[in-house]
């Protein structure tokens, strides 16, 4: 069975490049980025320039630029141009033209709009399906199947990140999402508190998911202070959440930077997740094993030893760490017989190095 179609090398190269140009981007990121305008003001005979946008919140804020000169020009010029975003709009429309899969439109627009407030510079992680399309684009495939969802998942490390973030960095995640003005409302639970999941009520099975590692607090969701938004903890996170990466999230008509799992912990978290789901969620199971089976096609190719690393840290975990891997990694089997198991995940555990 064919998991994937290999692209063509111009596909792999608009996507590299397209890559490159989201990392300058967020790496020369300036006011002429945000949405807003410039305005200035006449102080004793003197121009000052400031910059001012609205908050998600609607409040109305202004950022000192500074007096006229050479520098204030350029950022005067910048914003008229567009700033990158012209360029990366042409790169992600050639990349998706050439074959690199997409998300949905709607999808897009929430990673965007969290992209521009910060999420992913304060730790957050693109996870589930959108996850695995842009690991397409990054290994230079196409997949066959497993790629469809009305979810929009995301990951935080936490209270575990909690201590790495600077002081004076507020996020209101929450804020974000209402300024979508997408009808997107928090899951009221029995306690009448809110949780980690949004809903639309005009379409149920289109949700956002913000999950973080379980800890000693318990399975309850807890608000970040930081982030602005609850988050829900769910076993085997921590897992996922180590070696992230940057990948480029891509529509038909832009693309931003985000950071995403290591592949191949994504293809081996599935294995533990797909066994943890009950009977009722057996399609999403399925989807979990179709995943990871895809993912290990192409890795067991190009990057086997990320695998083999993956797998001793997946079964030196414990006990239950590794019953869990070696009942996913028989369903596997089962799905995926062409799959040289043995090769990629001994069934007896290694000695870790």
């Amino acid at each position: 069975m064919a998991r994937f179609q290999t692209l063509s090398a111009s596909a792999q190269t608009a996507y590299a490049q397209l890559l490159d140009a989201t990392q300058g981007a967020e790496l020369s990121r300036t006011v002429a980025s945000l949405p807003g305008t410039f305005a200035r003001k006449q102080v004793k005979g003197r121009t000052y320039w400031y910059y001012q946008y609205l908050e998600v919140s609607g409040k109305k804020r202004q950022v000192y630029i500074g007096p006229e000169n050479e520098r204030v020009r350029g950022l005067l010029d910048a914003h008229a141009a567009g700033g990158a975003s012209d360029a990366i709009d042409a790169l992600a429309r050639s990349a998706v033209a050439l074959g690199n899969a997409a998300m949905l439109a709607r999808h897009f627009r929430i990673v965007a709009r969290l992209a521009d407030h910060g999420f992913f510079r304060a730790g957050g992680v693109l996870i589930g399906t959108h996850a695995f399309l842009a690991f397409g684009n990054m290994l230079g495939v196409r997949w066959s199947d497993g790629q469809r969802t009305q979810d929009v998942d995301f990951a935080h490390a936490g209270k575990q990140l909690a201590i790495a973030l600077p002081t004076d960095v507020q996020l209101d995640t929450h804020a974000a999402i209402e300024s979508l003005q997408m009808g997107l409302l928090p899951i009221e639970h029995t306690d009448g508190k809110t949780g980690a999941t949004y809903l639309d009520p005009r379409d149920p099975e289109f949700r956002i998911d913000f999950l973080t590692p379980l800890h000693r607090g318990g399975t309850q969701p807890y608000r970040h202070p930081q982030l602005g938004i609850k988050l829900q903890p769910l076993k085997f996170m921590e897992y996922l959440l180590q070696d992230i990466q940057q990948a480029a999230a891509l529509s038909a008509s832009s693309a931003v930077l985000v950071n995403a799992p290591n592949p191949a912990r994504f293809a081996l978290h599935k294995l533990i997740v797909a066994g943890e789901r009950p009977l009722a969620k057996a399609a999403k199971s399925n989807k979990d094993l179709m995943q990871a089976a895809a993912l290990l096609s192409v890795l067991r190719e190009h990057a086997g030893n990320s695998v083999g690393e993956a797998w001793d840290d997946l079964i030196a975990r414990g006990p239950g760490w590794r019953a869990r891997a070696m009942s996913g990694r028989a369903a596997l089997a089962r799905l995926a017989p062409e799959l040289d198991l043995d090769g990629l995940l001994p069934t007896s555990a290694r000695r870790k190095r």
